[in-house]
């Protein structure tokens, strides 16, 4: 029952995250677009969805019932945008989507593994700083600021998030062996950009515990 909980959760953060995408793919304006993608983020932060970009920034903080559900998550999430893009492309809006979706997916399946890993890497390192200034931050708007800013300049950037890329080559119809391989680059690009924050700053905190 816990592991349908926690599939489930990453379900309806899929769908958080792939409703974000739609909003960016509608929009012309980039920077608006990249704003409003942080709904995705907004839903998962406020009602505790389980999202593998997040929940990956915590892996070494927790025990390893935490690190083994992770899996299960990114399985939650990939089910989540695929059913969200299927049934997106069954509308009137679908076949804009998927048009622009296949030009955002083209720009990343036509570029290099380190550069996707690399991208992915730094696309996590905002994820965290967004995620923990919305846990720690004691202000209601430095809360969702850290959301927006954190969001918003990863995409502005063009870094790649794999949960949100799992949307677009889902509304794109552009699955394939090489799209499910670049994923899972992402997926530990992701990983390693997810730590990278919290590692250092532990490596950091024993340090200062071990002066006299």
């Amino acid at each position: 029952m816990k592991a349908f909980r926690t599939f489930i959760g990453g379900v309806l953060a899929g769908v958080s995250i792939a409703i974000g995408g739609t909003v960016f793919l509608s929009l012309e304006n980039k920077v608006l677009g990249a704003l409003f993608f942080t709904v995705g983020l907004f839903a998962v932060c406020t009602f505790g969805f389980n999202l593998f970009t997040g929940k990956v920034c915590y892996v070494f903080d927790q025990d390893r019932k935490y690190a083994l559900a992770l899996p299960l998550i990114w399985l939650g999430n990939l089910a989540g945008t695929v059913l969200t893009a299927l049934a997106e492309r069954a509308t009137r809006v679908g076949p804009a989507l998927a048009e622009r979706a296949q030009a955002v997916c083209a720009a990343k399946l036509n570029d290099g593994p380190v550069s996707i890993f690399l991208l992915a890497v730094f696309c996590n390192m905002l994820i965290w700083l967004a995620v923990e200034g919305y846990k720690n931050n004691p202000h209601p708007a430095g809360k969702y600021l850290s959301l927006f800013f954190g969001v918003a300049v990863f995409i502005l950037c063009g870094f790649e998030h794999c949960v949100a890329n799992m949307y677009y080559f889902s509304v794109a119809g552009a699955w394939s062996w090489k799209t499910l391989l670049w994923v899972l680059i992402m997926t530990l690009g992701n990983s390693a950009g997810g730590v990278f924050f919290p590692l250092l700053r532990k490596l950091q905190q024993e340090k200062q515990a071990a002066k006299p």
